[in-house]
């Protein structure tokens, strides 16, 4: 497992710098748009071509294309593999094309759409705020292509064993974006021109995100050809993309939920749920989404060799690392919401009030952290299996409770209330695939994993302890504002982390003897570097 930690600590530190330049660059786009009507135009409208991302790139393609290719890999070797990857990339190609095609026609004629059908009894308000949507989504949809593809090679990557560069490849995005804030900072004349150039950044890193991994892929030896012939792997992928499809179509949809209901709360709704979701989105792409990456292939590989000992023990150690990590990550986020969202977002047209009405709903959101990271690493062990059936079922209910929490709680709590739901919603895919997973196999149970979550959990709490009352302690400092929060941040967390990292360590956590010897290597190379 040594060798997995290290794939794992190297797409973390990967992850973090994508991570980080998404974060400054939603800092910008808040300081340019603020909450604006035009700024949730733009999440909505980029929700959509994303929604296709999930559903044809990261979602079902990848869920049902990393088993078919490590089986290839495993059994036929490279050539067969890369064949298999030409096929897949054809198809991804011809049908992305087509998508766009259809999304373009719709969008392009959506106020000649929305006056045929009477409106929909939208007031005037609600009305241009969806058509502003759509003429951006106008321009978003084709970075839907760039980015189908890019999943579908960062997955053969990750089968080969290259993990660094499909974790780097976002990176491109952001720096695209940045580049576009700038030049629209420097030449563009008002917020619409600012906006459209904008969108022309998301394009472009969208190319750019495509073409990282498929240089990867040329230097490993694949040399790309068109071939649409759907051989036996070909249909075995879509079969098992068929359903995928659909769960992941509804997760998405789910997703989507709290942001279009608060599209039609208010102007600022959909942006600061938006912005929440990046921040909490923050410990899920470096830690989770790591884990998962790494784990994947390797479990989809010891399902190919039929060694279920070897997948329970993996799977079992990749749920303990994300519980280790993002447990106290969301006590900590929850406790600090306030001085995080003044210090990260606080300026230009981001204002006071603003802060006010992100800081409870990241409070909520970040409590939802550890669920949602459970479920990116129980959906792989699903996909490893090739069963793509049962998370289709988990993904219904957490539309179903989503849903209906959304339109009960939104005029209750607002935009909190749709951040509850969103939570109590991934809660229950959690357990929902957790019990399904126990039930397909013994040996994927949670029962080996109880006393590693019962030592978190009083490790994370009595770091909460120190968090709460270094707030209270860095109240009394002669500090106002930002250079308050600079200190509350910059303080506490990496003491937050001693302490939890010391309670850990006392408690014998399970798993810490791999930890150590990964740290002792770190060491050790580091001494030979300086010697």
């Amino acid at each position: 497992m040594s060798q997995n930690l290290k794939n794992i600590s190297v797409v973390a530190t990967a992850t973090v710098l994508s991570r980080v330049l998404g974060l400054v660059r939603e800092i910008f786009i808040a300081a340019v748009f603020g909450t604006s009507a035009l700024s949730s135009a733009f999440v909505s409208a980029f929700t959509l071509p994303n929604l296709f991302r999930r559903l044809l790139g990261e979602g079902a393609l990848t869920a049902a294309f990393i088993p078919t290719l490590s089986h290839e890999l495993e059994h036929r070797q490279r050539t067969a593999a890369f064949a298999l990857l030409s096929k897949v990339a054809s198809w991804l190609l011809v049908v992305t094309t087509g998508l766009v095609a259809v999304a373009l026609l719709v969008m392009a004629n959506a106020g000649t759409l929305l006056r045929a059908a009477g409106g929909f009894g939208l007031d005037a308000a609600t009305a241009g705020r969806l058509l502003l949507g759509a003429d951006l989504a106008v321009l978003l949809f084709p970075y839907m292509i760039f980015v189908c593809l890019a999943a579908a090679f960062s997955a053969a990557c990750q089968v080969l064993g290259r993990f660094t560069e499909p974790a780097l490849s976002p990176v491109w995005l952001n720096l695209a974006i940045l580049g576009a804030l700038g030049l629209g900072g420097w030449w563009a004349w008002g917020d619409t021109a600012r906006m459209r150039l904008l969108c022309g950044g998301v394009l472009a890193g969208g190319f750019l995100q495509m073409a990282v991994p498929a240089a990867v892929l040329w230097a490993e030896g694949w040399r790309p050809h068109f071939d649409l012939q759907a051989d036996a792997r070909v249909r075995e992928i879509a079969g098992l993309m068929a359903p995928t499809l659909i769960g992941s179509a509804i997760y998405l949809v789910n997703m989507s939920v709290s942001r279009f209901i608060g599209l039609s709360l208010n102007d600022h709704a959909a942006a600061v749920l938006n912005l929440a979701t990046r921040v909490m989105e923050l410990p899920i792409g470096v830690f989770a989404a790591a884990i998962a990456t790494v784990v994947f292939p390797l479990i989809a590989r010891h399902a190919a060799k039929q060694d279920w000992a070897a997948l329970a023990d993996d799977y079992h150690k990749g749920l303990r690392l994300v519980m280790i990590i993002n447990i106290p990550a969301a006590v900590g986020l929850a406790l600090l919401s306030e001085p995080i969202t003044r210090l990260l977002f606080q300026r230009g047209a981001f204002t006071a009030g603003d802060t006010a009405l992100m800081t409870p709903i990241l409070a909520v959101y970040a409590l939802g952290l550890p669920f949602l990271s459970f479920t990116t690493v129980a959906l792989r062990g699903f996909y490893s299996l090739k069963d793509t059936a049962t998370p289709v079922r988990a993904a219904g209910l957490s539309f179903v409770v989503n849903l209906g929490l959304s339109i009960a709680l939104m005029h209750w709590l607002s935009t909190v209330g749709l951040a509850l739901a969103g939570n109590l919603a991934v809660l229950a895919q959690a357990w929902f695939l957790q019990t399904r997973l126990s039930r397909r196999m013994a040996g994927l149970n949670f029962a080996p994993l109880l006393p590693s979550l019962g030592k978190i959990a009083v490790a994370s709490a009595l770091m909460g302890a120190v968090v709460w009352g270094g707030r209270k302690l860095a109240v009394a400092l002669p500090l106002i504002g930002k250079t308050q929060d600079l200190v509350v941040v910059v303080g506490l967390i990496p003491v937050a982390c001693a302490v939890y990292g010391v309670l850990l360590w006392t408690l014998k956590i399970e798993g810490r003897e791999e930890i150590g010897a990964l740290w002792a290597k770190f060491r050790a190379k580091r001494r030979g570097g300086v010697g």
